[in-house]
């Protein structure tokens, strides 16, 4: 018991480090920062979506700074091919073995990866980060490949009516854990980000954790409780977003083409647990769901013609399936 108390007080501190972190560099969205870390202990990936120039990127990057641990980023275009992220065979020729092909690894193979700007690139190219991001490997030339762990991508995205980008397939959009809405700033946010880039820089700070030892944080997580009737809540919530559903509210069954799929649950199920362990507790609580319902599940329900043609937006239903059910 005192070595589980040990640990979970751990990864309290090192939650707690990688948010102050962050904040000194990040300014005005905290709650961005609070759900980027729940995203990374619970084990899966996030996607930030926002206009250009409101921090998405700085945000990755200062994240890879308090680890360490192997970082890669890759800037997603219209022109970039499957090979230029999982890797490709390559011929070399050596003076006593003669050729051979061998492979050569692209950088998915790191711990933390940002994909800058995901619907940018062709939906060929975004096929290649569907096995990486569920399996944690690649294959490629028929041959499976594990990727170091932990493995977290955090991408950013620019929204659709954007020139130049492309929708996410569904299915890969399944594969991140939370979507995370970045906004514009408050002015009073915004001075201080005025005052902070006139600043000189300051030396770079040391990381705050390692890859392994977040790694054994992350497999923490599976061990914090999460009781039989919050089991059920986080069903009857994911469930409701299904038209057909019996606690479906109106504009569900009138808006919405299809609900969430179970992985819907399985992401507020670890972000639970996950934030249990960032405040240093060993068992989940129900008011967080509040925090997680929106970023576990506006990306995995899909309007119909009519919503759309109304101006829905996934977050208003949402909104209504918590009126109509709820969490006490």
């Amino acid at each position: 018991m005192e070595a589980l108390e040990a640990k979970v007080a751990r990864c309290s501190e090192v939650a707690k480090a990688i948010a102050d972190r962050l904040g000194e560099r990040i300014l005005g969205n905290e709650d961005v920062i609070d759900l980027v870390i729940t995203a990374l202990f619970a084990g899966g990936h996030a996607l930030l979506e926002g206009v250009p120039g409101i921090g998405k990127t700085r945000l990755v990057r200062s994240l890879a700074e308090a680890f360490d641990a192997q970082f890669s980023r890759i800037q997603f275009t219209p022109d970039l091919m499957p090979a230029d992220v999982s890797g490709t065979m390559m011929l070399y020729e050596d003076a006593k073995t003669g050729r051979e092909f061998r492979f050569r690894e692209g950088p998915v193979f790191c711990n933390i990866l940002l994909a800058d700007e995901i619907n940018r690139a062709t939906p060929k190219t975004q096929s290649a980060m569907l096995e990486a991001m569920e399996e944690r490997q690649v294959t490629v030339d028929g041959q499976s490949r594990p990727l170091p762990a932990p493995f977290f991508t955090l991408a950013t995205q620019n929204p659709l009516e954007m020139e130049g980008t492309y929708p996410l397939p569904e299915a890969q959009l399944d594969r991140f854990v939370f979507k995370i809405m970045v906004s514009t700033p408050t002015q009073q946010a915004l001075a201080d980000i005025i005052h902070l880039a006139a600043r000189p820089e300051t030396e770079a700070k040391g990381p705050v954790t390692t890859a392994d030892e977040m790694r054994d944080l992350i497999a923490l997580v599976r061990d914090v409780v999460l009781t039989d009737d919050l089991r059920q809540k986080i069903a009857q919530l994911v469930l409701a977003t299904h038209p057909h559903d019996k606690n479906a509210p109106d504009s569900v069954t009138r808006y919405v083409r299809h609900g969430a799929s179970p992985r819907a649950a399985l992401a507020i199920a670890l972000g639970l647990k996950a934030r249990a362990l960032m405040q240093g507790r060993a068992h989940a609580e129900r008011d967080d769901i509040k925090l997680l319902f929106k970023p576990a599940l506006r990306h995995r329900i899909a309007l119909n013609f009519e919503g759309e043609a109304e101006g829905l937006t996934p977050d208003k239903v949402l909104d209504d399936v918590l009126a109509k059910i709820k969490l006490r």
